[in-house]
């Protein structure tokens, strides 16, 4: 038995802006579990905002037992991305051991592609209009936001993109004010969603405002623990495996989100399709998927995930799954 962890590269395709800053290359790390000659893998990306980095979240993992079980590995490690490959590793491992593919093993119904989001960075109007220009046949557009002066962003994205969807994460870059002031305008310029327009540890001054368009809730939700926070505060929750540690959580908090009168986005950190794979079972029937992850790398996995006018595809076994 075996469970190791490597650190891989892959370069994007064009500089990534957010209003936390900017990156060139997606910096992930691998995890490889070995039992009885069968071999799975999963991925994750270690997130500084949440107190991770590559060497905290890779001495997490080798402090495990190589013999970890899925079940236990649910209290070994709290949610994060640690959490997240190696839960990923061991339903890739057990699928190829019995012959199943997961959704079959998670008792899902049978996975087909999803329309994603593709994300516009953070950039100057001008600069933003032409990347909506340049994406406009895309049917639904991402645009990353966050700062006091986002209007004009926004109303360039509109003009480059007329006719396609829009959502905005502002990546806890506003304040009260400045939301108060953009919500009236959101639905005029046909805004479907906003994420996470407060910081997480300030949007309980959302509470009482006017909501003209569904707010979703990411950085403020991780796991099911994080639901009764965001009653009356928020429409939706955006799962990310990397924040749910893993694919056994992530589908329990998407039962649970929805159970709880919550609509359900599933997104991702910018990592390779193999970070995206599972995620796509939990993207199924959701009402908004953003990912978009591998559409942003000029390298990614071989093979990787299929994206076409249908949307992102579940992936090959050869992948994951």
């Amino acid at each position: 038995m075996s469970l190791t962890v490597t650190r891989d590269t892959f370069r994007l395709a064009q500089a990534f802006t957010i209003s936390r800053g900017s990156r060139t290359e997606a910096r992930v790390l691998t995890v490889t579990v070995a039992r009885a000659g069968v071999t799975g893998r999963g991925e994750c990306v270690p997130y500084a905002r949440y107190g991770e980095s590559l060497d905290s979240v890779a001495a997490q993992v080798e402090a495990l037992p190589a013999g970890i079980l899925r079940a236990e590995l649910q209290a070994a490690l709290p949610p994060g991305a640690a959490r997240n490959a190696v839960d990923c590793a061991l339903w890739d491992w057990e699928a190829k051991r019995v012959g199943k593919p997961v959704w079959q093993l998670a008792g899902l119904a049978a996975p087909g592609p999803e329309i994603t989001a593709y994300t516009l960075s953070l950039d100057a109007p001008d600069r933003m209009e032409q990347a909506a220009r340049d994406n406009a046949h895309r049917p639904l557009l991402k645009i990353k936001l966050g700062t006091p002066d986002d209007m004009p962003r926004l109303e360039a994205v509109r003009r480059g993109a007329p006719d396609a969807r829009i959502i905005i994460d502002a990546n806890e870059g506003w304040d009260a004010a400045v939301y108060t002031d953009l919500a009236p305008h959101l639905r005029r310029l046909g805004v479907a969603l906003v994420e996470q327009p407060l910081p997480a540890g300030a949007d309980d001054a959302l509470t009482g405002l006017a909501r003209p368009v569904p707010l979703c809730a990411d950085e403020s939700c991780h796991d099911r623990a994080s639901l009764p926070a965001l009653r009356g505060k928020y429409d939706m929750v955006n799962i990310k495996l990397d924040k749910a540690g893993g694919l056994t959580e992530a589908l329990a908090l998407r039962d649970a989100a929805r159970a709880e009168g919550f609509g359900v986005m599933v997104g991702c950190m910018v990592g390779s399709s193999l970070a995206m794979a599972p995620a796509v079972l939990v993207a199924q029937g959701a009402a908004i998927v953003d990912l978009d992850g591998p559409l942003l790398l000029a390298e990614d996995r071989d093979p990787p995930l299929r994206y076409d006018t249908m949307g992102v595809h579940p992936p090959a076994p050869e992948l994951w799954g």
